[in-house]
């Protein structure tokens, strides 16, 4: 059976519609599979590029284990955008003491866009889940600090894109999570208000900006790098993943 409160919100979705607004990394798609290899195969290109040994500082900075493959999910890895991972890219070899113009040349010929279809991993069959939300009559929104063309290309891949009503994406050129702008841009441009809205994310920053927008309801996922003791104190609803969305009856 779903969650009480899943429950009463779907249904009062179904009376006077509704809006689900899904992080993507870490609830739509396995993060790890995403990002893991992506900042080893970074750091492995920075060396090359900059003649410095720098893949423990960038890990450090970023804040990813190497050992464990685990990320720190309040670090710059899990919520930061894809511009402010490369400046900092740039930032690192400066303090490596590359000079600026080389610190930029060797950042830009490093810089690498991890593949958005060959490496996402649903974690739930998405076309069935978003299929039963918009039976339901809710619609589907998905805000990301990832960018928007991957985020599309990675949607289209796994057979949801027609399924999603709006994105909300990282070089949109709003504050990026935990600022409520995402949230508050999707429910203005769809016509629902916060109160009648969802977010479900896998980071204490995806709960957070749901509680600073107002959402109804804030569903924490624990598929991604946010654990029990971060979520829960945001969350209304602490699920194992999306998957349980689709208990819905």
């Amino acid at each position: 059976m779903a969650h009480p409160r899943i429950s009463a919100f779907f249904s009062a979705g179904e009376r006077s519609g509704g809006l689900i607004i899904f992080d993507k990394d870490g609830t739509l798609i396995d993060f790890h599979a995403m990002w893991g290899g992506w900042i080893v195969e970074l750091a492995r290109r920075l060396e090359a590029a900059s003649g410095r040994a720098v893949a423990a500082r960038l890990f450090d900075a970023v804040r990813y284990d190497a050992a464990s493959g685990r990320v720190d999910p309040g670090g710059p890895l899990a919520i930061a955008s894809m511009a402010e991972l490369r400046a900092l890219t740039a930032e690192l070899l400066r303090a490596e003491g590359l000079p600026e113009v080389r610190a930029e040349a060797a950042a830009k010929d490093a810089w690498l866009i991890p593949d958005p279809v060959a490496l996402a991993r649903p974690l739930a069959d998405l076309p069935a889940l978003f299929g039963a939300l918009r039976g339901r009559g809710l619609r589907i929104a998905v805000a990301t600090t990832d960018d928007r063309a991957p985020t599309l290309a990675t949607l289209q891949a796994l057979g949801v894109a027609p399924l999603v009503d709006a994105l909300a994406c990282g070089d949109d050129g709003r504050p990026i999570k935990p600022a409520p702008d995402a949230i508050l841009a999707l429910c203005q441009g769809l016509g629902v208000p916060p109160a009648r809205s969802a977010m479900v994310g896998d980071t204490a920053a995806d709960l957070q900006m749901g509680r600073a927008a107002g959402v109804g309801l804030n569903v924490g996922v624990l598929s991604g790098v946010g654990t029990t003791e971060l979520l829960a104190p945001l969350a209304d609803v602490l699920l194992p993943s999306v998957a349980g969305l689709l208990t819905i009856s």
